[in-house]
């Protein structure tokens, strides 16, 4: 369980690293992103470790990564680029 919780963490630190790299016009600050990865990941391991049971650590950090990706998803704001649409309702 212990490895589980900390392979969740350095995964959902590599996934907010990785949205940071390529999507920081979009995002908050660098330590809400992260925060956010890290503790979305630990929360998708948790999440997962119940639903699966002990024994299944690749199901378990693969449903982390889920998880924390969804949780980093909400963060991102919109494009710079607003669509103006054809009838003004």
């Amino acid at each position: 369980m212990l490895l589980e919780a900390l392979g969740s963490v350095l995964l959902g630190l590599a996934l907010a690293w990785a949205a940071e790299r390529h999507l920081s016009d979009r995002l908050p600050a660098r330590r809400v992103v992260f925060l956010t990865g890290s503790l979305g990941a630990l929360f998708g391991s948790y999440v997962t470790h119940v639903a699966l049971g002990p024994g299944h650590l690749a199901g378990t950090l693969i449903g982390a990564v889920l998880i924390g990706a969804v949780l980093l998803s909400l963060l991102l704001r919109p494009s710079g680029r607003r669509l103006r649409r054809a009838f003004p309702f």
